[in-house]
């Protein structure tokens, strides 16, 4: 699996995705299902040494090779998180959300929101992309709990806002 997520990254650099979020110096941000962790290194450039990167996954095996890319550039600023839902992060203290190409195959894709709601700071972005889901499928079950509202479509990945209560 990690080879074919090279050679997606190559065609598909993860770099150009995560510029769309608006990613700033000193942003925590939660990659939640990083898998092998493809958008460590991207967005620990982004963030820079003062950011926080948490690195969630449910494979023991992905959360290994995490580890590895943060040994191997010497990365203070990333934390892994094993975990099938909950992130065990502090409410409103994360500034984005990246939710790439997991939603589909979630077990409890309403409680991963409302866990990704609670840690999402008020003016935070959630960016979501999966590629096995439509348009329609996507703004349905992003919007339909009243937890998120779209901000905008960019070229490769939507961006939420929190809703406020």
């Amino acid at each position: 699996m990690a080879f074919m997520f090279r050679v997606r990254d190559f065609f598909r650099p993860r770099e150009d995705i995560v510029r769309e979020v608006g990613l700033r110096e000193g942003f925590h941000v939660l990659d939640y299902g990083c898998g092998p962790g493809g958008y460590v290194k991207p967005v620990a450039d982004l963030v820079g040494e003062s950011g926080r990167i948490y690195a969630l996954d449910i494979s023991p095996l992905a959360i290994q090779t995490v580890k590895r890319i943060v040994v191997k550039n010497l990365m203070r600023n990333v934390e892994t998180i094993l975990s099938d839902c909950s992130t065990g992060l502090p409410d409103d203290s994360v500034d984005a959300v990246l939710l790439y190409d997991v939603f589909h195959n979630l077990t409890d894709p309403n409680g991963v929101l409302e866990e990704l709601y609670r840690v999402l700071k008020p003016d935070g972005v959630l960016s979501f992309s999966d590629h096995h889901m439509k348009e329609d499928k996507i703004m349905l079950e992003l919007t339909n709990k009243g937890l998120f509202a779209l901000l905008k479509k960019g070229k490769r990945a939507y961006s939420f806002a929190k809703k406020q209560a």
